[in-house]
Order: C-alpha cells, then sequence, then structure tokens
C-alpha cells in the first residue's frame, strides 16, 4: 500500500482543514466579487460573485455529508460510511451543472440585453480587474492543493472541489478579459466570453456526475486491477491458479471475490492457510484493498 495514502483520522483531519480552507476562501470572493461587480459597473464579476455565493452553499452541504463518510462502521454498514464521499461528489456535480446553465443563460441573457440597447454601457472600473486576477490567482492555489490532498488519500470529493477549484479560474480569467474588452468599448466580448466558459463548466460537471455515480453502481474497476490482483494471488506459495475474480468498489475502497486452484492433496487446514496468506498478501499490496474473499478448489478440477 502506497505509504504516503492516508486514511482514518489523518484522512479526516485533512480533508476538514482542505474543505475549511475552500469554504473560507469563498466566503472572502463571493462578499468581494459581489461588492466590485456593483460598485465598479461589472456584470461579469456580479455573476461570478453570485457563483461564489452558491459555492459557499453546497460547501456547507459537502461538510455535513464528509462528516458522515468518517462514522465508523456498524451492524448496518460493515464496510464504513465513505461512500457518502460520493454523494457528496454528486452534489457537487449536480451544483456545477446547475452552475453552467445558469451562466449559459446569463451570458445570452447579457448579449440580448446588449445588443438591444436595453442595458446601460457603463465602462467597468479598473479595480475591478484586480479582483479577478485576486480570484484566478487564489482560485489556482486552492485548486492545485485540493487536487494534491484528494488524490493523496483517494476522496472522490475534495476532487471535486478542486474540478470546481478550476471552474472558478476559468470563470474568473472571462470575467477579466470580458472587464478588459468593456474598458476598451468592447461590451458584447463579456457575455462570449461566459457563454465559452459556461460549455467547459458543463463538462467538468458532467465528468463529476459520471465518476461519482459510477462509485456508488459499484462499477468493476478494470482489467488493469484484475491483472494486479491475479499476480500478487500467484505469487504466493502454493497457489497454482487464479480461477475467478471479481473485484468492484466501495467508495474509495476496493473488495474482491477470488477462486484459487491449489494441490488437491492438500489438508483442508492448509488450504485454508494459503487463502490466509493471500488475503493478506492483496490488502497489503493493493492500494485501497479493504476487504479479500478466498475461496479455493483442488486446482484443475471440474468446477
Amino acid at each position: 500500500m502506497d505509504p504516503a495514502r492516508k486514511t482514518g483520522d489523518g484522512a479526516r483531519i485533512e480533508s476538514r482543514r482542505t474543505v475549511n480552507l475552500g469554504l473560507a476562501w469563498n466566503i472572502i470572493l463571493a462578499a468581494s466579487k459581489t461588492m466590485a461587480g456593483i460598485f465598479g459597473h461589472s456584470r461579469a464579476l456580479l455573476a461570478d460573485g453570485i457563483n461564489s455565493t452558491s459555492d459557499v452553499v453546497y460547501y456547507f452541504v459537502v461538510k455535513i455529508f464528509m462528516e458522515i463518510a468518517h462514522k465508523p462502521a456498524d451492524e448496518r454498514h460493515p464496510y464504513g460510511h465513505r461512500q457518502m464521499e460520493s454523494i457528496a461528489a454528486l452534489v457537487v456535480g449536480a451544483f456545477v451543472i446547475t452552475t453552467a446553465a445558469a451562466l449559459f443563460w446569463d451570458s445570452a441573457d447579457d448579449a440580448y440585453h446588449y445588443f438591444s440597447g436595453h442595458v446601460e454601457k457603463s465602462i467597468p472600473r479598473i479595480f475591478t480587474l484586480a479582483i479577478a486576477g485576486l480570484t484566478a490567482l487564489s482560485k489556482t492555489y486552492l485548486y492545485l492543493s485540493t487536487k494534491k490532498v484528494a488524490a493523496r488519500i483517494s476522496n472522490p470529493t475534495l476532487m471535486a472541489l478542486a474540478y470546481d477549484h478550476r471552474n472558478d479560474i476559468l470563470s474568473a480569467s472571462a470575467a477579466g478579459i470580458g472587464i478588459v474588452f468593456s474598458i476598451f468599448g468592447y461590451g458584447w466580448f463579456d457575455p462570449l466570453a461566459g457563454a465559452v466558459v459556461s460549455i467547459l463548466i458543463l463538462r467538468t460537471g458532467i465528468k463529476i456526475v459520471k465518476e461519482s455515480s459510477d462509485d456508488l453502481m459499484d462499477t468493476v474497476p478494470g482489467k488493469a486491477l484484475d491483472d494486479l490482483i491475479s499476480a500478487n494471488a500467484m505469487g504466493v506459495p502454493g497457489v497454482r491458479s487464479v480461477e475467478e475474480l471479481k473485484a468492484h468498489r466501495f467508495g474509495p475502497f476496493i473488495v474482491a471475490n477470488i477462486t484459487i486452484g491449489v494441490d488437491g492433496d492438500l489438508s483442508v487446514i492448509e488450504g485454508d492457510r494459503i487463502a490466509t496468506r493471500v488475503e493478506e498478501k492483496l490488502v497489503s499490496s493493493v492500494d485501497g484493498m479493504q476487504k479479500v474473499y478466498v475461496h479455493f478448489h483442488p486446482a484443475g478440477a471440474p468446477r
């Protein structure tokens, strides 16, 4: 198992710290962008501030789900509650898709009002550009740090939040570009940039929903994992063949059912010892492996 991978209390503390950091920054950015958008006459920055406000709302939802995810196993949940992390990621994905749809609609509405002359074509203040730049820089840091933690502790919720930080970089950059063009008299570029960014955000939201749904539906991990499990099992003395293998995900963990072939002349006790060694080898060698069920029978015997 990867020694850098954190589980248990270490993962809980690190994930909580990462979520709290993102929440704090979203509160700061939501307030600053909304106020700057109003007083700086930038519709693009105001829309981005509203987006950050929605981020604050679902961050609180994510915090609740992640606390439930770290509850210990019980009789009804023998593998724990870690699938709540995938449910939380699904919530993030739904918010991202909703944000993309709202941003596209707002961009189309802005374009209509701009070209129809129903909106005052005021020039944004220069300080709005600084706020957009600060957002892009802070979100770049949050994206990189959150993605690093998510990969280290295999947390789908944090990975979804990292993708959302990346979306915020795109939306802040689009707002900044729109502000620059508006200052030079090309206000139509603002809704165009917003529409392009909304499509990119939509793609990210769909990706988050797909990945989290795969986890919830126990999607088979794939041939590469099967080959890794088989190779480790065959490396255990006494194992002559791997007859059948089924593995599925449970949140960030993997559960496997494997049938091995052993010498038919061995005693049941010796066969059980080999099966136990296979289980221990797979749990210690395959990253994320939580439980292995091993069945053994005489190698080459009719099934």
